[in-house]
């Protein structure tokens, strides 16, 4: 995810290295080149003109302070202007009415059914919400049943009306239908097309007229680029919607729709899509996506996710047999089963700084324990209690059952027991011997 502007931004930045202070002369060539990324990467000429005459209007009457360089100072600006073009804050979601009527638009193909399940498993899991998914495209069977299966599997409700082929009254029945049976925010899956047309407008526009929802929310597959931002500007011309989600944000897209969306439709980005599972759905904060493009990671949301998935009484546990020196391989399956449960690895890998850029070329994918998992799953029941225990002829048949080899295996169990020394030296307070154990690791 914006790889390739991250890089062509760094670039930029680098023409003013070793220049001790900002002229308007050396600034000229670093904003030719940031609005050459900008376009490569999709943004409009006429926001990606105005995005650089704000840059170098703040620049220029800046003073460049001794502890800091010129490229330091125009990388602070570059981000405050992105955060801006994006929205400078992030927008919540109105839930507060009971029952709050949300309205999903979009293309089809945008990802607006899956999205919409991905909201209805957020609202359950994270705001203690009960929501009642509605099928309302009634020309797409598949569309119909793929919100089923996706409701069965997050453990949500599906409204569905068989003989019904008008949306309006299947839409209508529905809030009736929640009002009944106690769930306080429905979400309204609506028909799309593959390219904007006069019937679909009028459908949903009869269908907000209805209901009249506290929240619509557009759906747009952001690696549509520009396309993107002009189907935005149609839809919010004919609804007047409130929000965006902006879908597939973990493919290659080039970032020109998450960028420039805001600045056409004046409508905040309240969600992105990130991935397949139904918990790939993150808020959108523009601060956090500025960091990411500039290359600086996104602390804030990796902490976060490793929030959500932690258990107090697992990790007392986990404590108490770190100290005990008690730690084994199905703690540590366990551990890595909760860092899997945070979402994708180049994902959350791009959120610590630096990491993008060390590990440009390096292939992370979500199988990244895949061999780690291998080899203690060949572990016997006493071997993955008892470490110790495992000797040559038992590593032998560990590689063996895993498809590893020993090599493989002896290294896991080397990192194994270093982890857990360091775990024991943090748990138990000791950071001297900590800070010992780990220069005699620098030096192998």
């Amino acid at each position: 995810m914006f790889d390739s502007l991250s890089d062509k931004l760094e670039r930029a930045f680098k023409v003013l290295k070793g220049h001790g202070y900002i002229t308007e002369i050396n600034i000229a060539e670093t904003l030719k080149e940031v609005r050459k990324a900008l376009l490569d990467a999709d943004v409009s000429y006429k926001i990606a003109k105005q995005f650089t005459d704000d840059v170098k209007q703040k620049a220029l009457g800046q003073n460049v302070l001794t502890a800091v360089s010129p490229g330091q100072l125009m990388i602070k600006i570059v981000h405050d202007e992105l955060a801006e073009l994006m929205g400078s804050q992030s927008v919540e979601l109105n839930i507060k009415n009971n029952p709050t009527i949300i309205l999903m638009s979009g293309l089809q193909g945008s990802g607006k059914t899956t999205f919409s399940a991905k909201l209805a498993n957020y609202l359950k899991t994270k705001k203690g919400k009960h929501p009642l998914l509605v099928a309302c495209d009634v020309y797409r069977p598949a569309a119909i049943e793929q919100l089923r299966v996706l409701g069965e599997q997050i453990g949500v409700e599906v409204f569905t009306d068989p003989d019904n082929n008008k949306p309006v009254s299947i839409a209508r029945k529905a809030i009736d239908y929640a009002r009944e049976n106690s769930k306080n925010v429905i979400i309204i899956d609506t028909a799309g097309r593959l390219a904007i047309d006069e019937a679909m407008m009028r459908e949903i526009s009869e269908i907000k007229s209805s209901v009249n929802p506290h929240e619509t929310l557009f759906v747009v597959d952001s690696m549509t680029g520009q396309d993107a931002v002009n189907t935005a500007k149609a839809f919010h011309d004919k609804l007047n919607y409130d929000g965006v989600v902006l879908t597939k944000l973990d493919g290659d897209t080039r970032g020109g729709a998450a960028l420039t969306i805001r600045a056409v439709v004046d409508k905040p980005i309240k969600f992105v899509g990130v991935g397949e599972k139904m918990d790939a759905i993150d808020v959108f904060h523009p601060s956090r996506m500025a960091d990411r493009i500039l290359g600086m990671g996104d602390i804030v949301s990796l902490v976060e996710k490793a929030q959500e998935q932690y258990d107090e009484e697992e990790a007392k546990r986990i404590h108490k047999k770190i100290l005990k020196d008690d730690f084994n391989f199905n703690d540590f399956l366990t551990q890595i089963n909760q860092i899997k449960k945070m979402g994708n690895m180049k994902d959350l890998v791009g959120m610590i700084p630096g990491m993008s850029k060390a590990l440009k070329g390096v292939e992370v994918g979500d199988d990244a324990f895949k061999t780690t998992e291998a080899i203690i799953h060949s572990m016997t029941p006493e071997e993955r209690e008892s470490p110790p225990i495992i000797n040559g002829s038992r590593r032998k048949r560990i590689a063996s059952g895993s498809g590893t080899s020993i090599q493989e295996v002896n290294r896991l169990i080397k990192q194994f027991d270093e982890t857990r020394k360091m775990m024991k030296m943090v748990a138990g307070g000791n950071k001297l011997n900590l800070m010992r154990q780990m220069q005699q690791s620098n030096r192998r």
